[in-house]
């Protein structure tokens, strides 16, 4: 069995953003050489997430609203973590939208159903950050 690790770094200059990040695990998956087997992607910080879901920019903000409303940003003081920090809202952000995503590899492919893309979401940028990403199989 093969195994294959890579890191995949980030810095967003803005406070959220969601970005895909389907080409690079394709071009992870390819440098691997497994044919069959799974990709975890994951990320790396407690403020961000990955995650499936389509590309559609409509979509996306209906994220940022949906987010928002669930955990704003502001004011900062009405959540206990924001003790010299302001990024509670992006830790409980990370919660819903999640760690990480497995996708299983079919002849040397995501095997995804329609529309399917990988996304990498930042909730609280302006410093470096990386995703996992680990490839296993044959």
């Amino acid at each position: 069995m093969k195994s294959y690790r890579k890191e995949l770094w980030f810095e967003v200059e803005r406070r959220r953003e969601l970005i895909n990040i389907t080409r690079q695990v394709e071009d992870c998956l390819r440098e691997s050489g497994v044919r069959e087997g799974l990709a975890l992607v994951n990320a790396m910080h407690i403020s961000a997430s990955v995650f499936i879901n389509d590309d559609e920019s409509g979509l996306h903000a209906d994220y940022e609203r949906w987010l928002e409303k669930l955990a704003p940003e502001k004011p900062h003081s009405q959540y206990a973590h924001n003790q010299g920090e302001d990024n509670a809202d992006a830790h409980l952000k990370r919660t819903v939208m999640g760690r990480e995503v497995v996708v299983a590899v079919t002849e040397g492919r995501l095997d995804f159903g329609p529309w399917e893309q990988i996304f990498y979401g930042e909730f609280d940028g302006g410093r470096r950050k990386r995703v996992l990403v680990k490839i296993i199989g044959e």
